[in-house]
């Protein structure tokens, strides 16, 4: 099968789809039709999101007035102390293939697995206290951190991105993420050359976080990368979506983003980076090894388990599109893989 890889940047800034067809009702119940993508194993999703049962799809849209994020009043925004801060300048270096995703269907069709596994969950996660929210920065660094996210924040360089997101369950959006470049936070630690890896840690609080009551995931979440990959360029913290605050069922105020790995990579409410020469068991290696790997990098020729990866359906249209080989940003991180042939990079 010929694969064809497109430029990251194809298409002209003027293609990103205005804020107001973002709020198109009508389109954002149609996608909701375009049916489910629904996982064989009870109990056992990948951490991106999964679709609605075709049952509930006229509930799954909120109104705009409760969706968190994108579409919030500024009212709701305000009371981010970092909502002075957006929007802030896209870096016109990073461009989409598509239109980007409706902001409503972005931000209520996700997956928290902290909170359940319901597609109501970006309600319950409205329950999370995302201030004070304090960031350790440790392990194998020269300069060992605890800072609170506004101040960290403030030291780092922040900016607009477009990227694709690929759920390992065939279905992908496109994302206004703002926030700043991994590589920032980890030249502020300054690792040591014998750290292999980086590590990171979501909150754990199973008061607030009721779905961490269930036994059988191995909480806290752990998510990690290897140097290579956290240095890379594409490798991005994103603390923003839609020129705001990240809504707190999109991972506020802390998330990883990582184009070319799939969905589950992009661990939520980070709380600890932690450098080391060991490489993290991740939270969906533990969960089920195997279907989820660390790699995860976006390959149609792998097949899920359970499922093709060839193709993909993009969420807010009626159409699937040919998967791309590192989600189409292989010219940005191919050369990360020369010597690992011999590794699944899905698994």
């Amino acid at each position: 099968m010929l694969i064809k890889v497109r430029r990251g940047w194809e298409l002209p800034e003027s293609a990103a789809t205005p804020e107001h067809i973002f709020r198109d009702r009508r389109r954002l119940l149609k996608a909701a039709a375009a049916g489910p993508i629904l996982l064989a194993v009870p109990g056992i999703l990948a951490g991106c999101g999964e679709a609605p049962d075709r049952a509930d799809q006229a509930t799954q849209v909120a109104p705009e007035s409760q969706v968190a994020g994108a579409g919030t009043s500024d009212a709701t925004a305000a009371a981010d102390p970092s909502a002075h801060l957006y929007p802030v300048a896209r870096n016109l270096r990073y461009r989409l293939d598509r239109e980007i995703t409706p902001a409503e269907l972005a931000t209520t069709y996700n997956n928290y697995y902290e909170f359940g596994s319901s597609k109501t969950i970006w309600k319950k996660a409205q329950a999370l206290p995302i201030r004070p929210w304090m960031v350790t920065i440790d392990g194998l660094v020269e300069n060992k951190i605890e800072i609170g996210v506004d101040d960290l924040l403030a030291k780092m360089p922040l900016e607009e991105r477009l990227y694709r997101l690929r759920c390992v369950e065939a279905w992908a959006m496109a994302v206004p993420w703002s926030g700043f470049a991994l590589k920032a936070l980890v030249d502020l630690a300054r690792p040591l050359a014998s750290a292999k890896y980086l590590r990171m840690e979501s909150f754990h609080d199973p008061e607030v976080a009721r779905g961490q009551k269930a036994s059988w995931y191995p909480w806290p979440y752990i998510e990690g990368l290897t140097m290579a990959e956290a240095r890379n360029e594409l490798a991005f913290i994103a603390t923003g979506i839609y020129g705001k605050p990240m809504p707190k069922q999109n991972g506020a105020p802390l998330r990883l983003a990582v184009p070319w790995k799939y969905g589950f990579k992009s661990t939520k409410g980070i709380v600890r980076f932690t450098f080391t020469d060991v490489r993290p068991n991740t939270f969906w290696e533990k969960v089920g090894p195997a279907e989820y790997g660390f790699w995860a990098n976006v390959n149609p020729e792998v097949p899920h388990p359970r499922w093709s990866q060839r193709t993909e359906r993009v969420l807010g249209q009626d159409y699937r599109v040919d998967t791309q080989l590192f989600n189409g940003y292989a010219e940005f991180v191919a050369e990360l893989y020369t010597g690992l042939e011999g590794e699944k990079l899905f698994m």
